[in-house]
């Protein structure tokens, strides 16, 4: 169903870009803009830069740019009604929304298909626990068996599937979700009697993405039988991939920078009796090994991760394995181990809500008393154990991208081994060497010659831009920022005498080009110009938002680009020092920008008309080339004399 343009723009002006990005990531103050870690690359420096007075975001690393739509479309894969509805939804913003018929349903992209499906299925999940009289009687008492209270199994949409077979398989093919979609999203099962629930008779576990939408579900069944594998979970797809996936991230995102930490568990129960007792900055892997993807998830939020895990074997030794993980990530990682009859679920249930606080404040060990102790523990009087678990907390260290930490922890560890701070610096320097030897190929300072050919990039080629390119660019950056300005046009009438007359930018600089014969070449800067012709006939000139909100993607992620800038001017200003803006010289700047353009075109025209001259055998043809040439090299000569530049003649 299509939102109408006075909806689409009520959205736009409601949304401000530092609330939708600052939801997905950590925003720093600079100046009168906010940066942070661009996440749609890897970066090291922040580069991503949102301007709020302009409601724009700008990477100056991947050159990423747009509106708040955008940013979304971007980093959630929405399509552009659904970053509108999201925005809707965040701004309390009605949008007159309708049950959608089959025919919507087959209308809509594959994607769209997946999450509304799985919306669909954990509405049915989340009725069925409270209304469903099996839901109620198995599944919610289950629930409350364990301790959880009702906010929490609201606030984390747990459900129930119900136990006959096939009840949601109907149920979804009768409200017009296809069979081939049930089964590619792990909710139905093909069997000897047919389709079937893949969760029936299990509670639910619904899995948010960072905006809240549910991409995947986790099924625990309810029975002791070993035959019966207690947790099935969604199976991989286009919307969800489980190594890029917390449990319960959508949830904690704000508590996680707020705290400027992520404590991390292993399970859904976990993550539920953390935030029941308002320990809300947890998170869990589900069961999954720790994945670079998932700690850099959280290295949008913070740069500090506790891994929460139970005193057990199998919990200390998965402990170890995400450290280095994390340390890799430039990230800092403390441990805190539970007593060994204790997982985070019991020890939450347990215990009051300040004594686990207090018990993780004083329990928090960092990686290399953590792995030192747990280690050393294992060697005991071993000797030549002793020697490998050093070298293995010293390989630890080394991965650790900042110098100045990887001095701060040997000696740490010299203090903790009893060992001279020279020998661990000697033996972490001989690992670095080793992986950045390992790093240039088997020849030490050179790839092999074979694989220089596979490894090498291809030049690249060059796009030809059209002649003008990035002076258009600059005018159509002075109509999109300026065009309803108005500036003072000096001129003469008919008779000669000058007149003065107020103006705006858009017409100066339209009327310009126009009784000239000018028109931009890139398509993009001639929508935009277009554009803004047509508005100056209906007496309506565009401001900047217009552009940025377009619903041209070209358009908007050029305005985008345009109005963004990566520098800044010092406030001079509380130095009693008057700095002339962009403001203050915009009559000259406009005017510059137009005398450079058509420079620049009417030198192109000359070079054209000369090569014609050479090529020329009629005298009349000849002599109009002569002609033409001279218009514009008279047109240059008044050109640049405004400009200050003199021409050879």
């Amino acid at each position: 169903m299509a939102i109408p343009r006075e909806k689409v723009e009520e959205i736009l002006q409601a949304a401000r870009i530092e609330e939708v990005v600052g939801e997905f990531m950590t925003l720093k103050k600079r100046g009168t803009n906010l940066i942070g870690h661009c996440p749609f690359h890897n970066e090291k420096t922040p580069s991503f830069n949102v301007n709020p007075a302009r409601n724009i975001f700008k990477c100056f690393g991947c050159g990423k740019a747009g509106d708040s739509a955008k940013f979304l479309m971007e980093h959630e894969h929405f399509t552009y009604p659904e970053a509108l509805r999201y925005l809707a939804k965040k701004y309390n913003i009605k949008i007159e929304e309708k049950e959608l018929t089959a025919d919507e349903i087959m209308a809509q992209t594959h994607r769209e298909k997946m999450l509304n499906i799985n919306d669909f299925a954990n509405k049915y999940f989340v009725d069925s626990l409270w209304n469903n009289e099996e839901g109620k009687a198995v599944g919610l008492a289950y629930f409350r068996e364990r301790g959880y209270l009702n906010p929490i199994i609201e606030k984390f949409q747990l459900g129930y599937c119900p136990k006959p077979e096939d009840a949601f398989t109907v149920y979804a093919r009768q409200h017009g979700y296809s069979e081939e979609l049930l089964l590619e999203m792990g909710l139905t099962k093909n069997g000897t009697k047919g389709l079937y629930d893949f969760y029936h008779g299990r509670v639910m576990f619904p899995i948010h993405n960072l905006s809240g939408k549910v991409i995947g579900f986790g099924g625990r069944t309810l029975f002791t039988d070993k035959k019966i594998a207690k947790y099935f979970n969604s199976p991989e797809s286009d919307i969800y991939h489980k190594k890029d996936t917390l449990y319960g991230i959508y949830f904690a995102k704000n508590a996680i920078v707020k705290e400027d930490d992520c404590i991390l568990v292993e399970g859904y129960f976990d993550v539920l009796r953390m935030h029941q007792i308002g320990i809300e900055n947890t998170v869990a892997s589900s069961g999954t090994s720790l994945t670079i993807e998932q700690i850099k998830l959280v290295r949008r939020y913070t740069r500090n991760i506790t891994m929460l895990y139970d005193g057990d074997a199998a919990g200390l030794h998965a402990a170890l394995r995400g450290t280095d993980m994390i340390l890799a990530e430039g990230m800092n990682v403390r441990v805190v181990v539970l007593p060994s009859e204790h997982d985070p679920d019991t020890f939450g249930r347990d215990y009051s809500v300040e004594e686990v606080k207090q018990y993780l404040k004083e329990q928090a060990k960092d990686f290399i008393r953590f792995k030192t102790e747990l280690l050393l523990k294992d060697a005991e009087n071993d000797p030549i154990r002793r020697g490998q678990v050093i070298r293995e907390i010293v390989e630890s260290i080394s991965v650790i991208p900042d110098p100045i930490y990887r001095v701060t922890y040997i000696k740490e560890c010299s203090r903790m081994l009893d060992m001279p701070e020279l020998t661990l610096t000697n033996e972490l320097n001989k690992l670095l060497r080793a992986k950045f030897k390992k790093s240039l190929g088997p020849e030490g300072d050179a790839l092999p010659e074979e694989n220089i050919v596979a490894t090498k990039q291809e030049e690249p080629i060059e796009e030809q831009l059209p002649i003008g390119y990035y002076q258009e660019r600059e005018l159509i950056k002075l109509l999109i920022m300026y065009g309803k300005t108005m500036i003072t046009d000096e001129r003469k009438d008919e008779n000669g005498e000058k007149v003065t007359e107020l103006v705006s930018v858009a017409q100066l600089i339209i009327d310009s080009l126009k009784n000239d014969k000018f028109f931009f070449s890139d398509p993009v800067n001639a929508k935009i110009f277009n554009l803004i012709d047509k508005a100056i006939d209906e007496d309506n000139i565009p401001d900047d938002q217009f552009f940025v909100t377009n619903e041209d993607f070209d358009i908007s992620e050029l305005a985008a680009n345009l109005l963004s800038t990566p520098y800044k001017l010092d406030n001079w200003e509380s130095k009693g020092i008057h700095v002339k803006t962009e403001d203050d010289l915009l009559k000259k700047q406009v005017l510059a920008a137009l005398y450079r353009y058509k420079d620049i075109i009417l030198q192109d025209r000359c070079r054209k008309i000369e090569e014609s001259i050479k090529e020329a055998d009629d005298e009349v043809d000849l002599l109009q080339l002569l002609k033409q040439k001279k218009i514009y090299d008279d047109m240059r000569w008044v050109l640049n004399k405004e400009l200050g530049i003199v021409i050879a003649k």
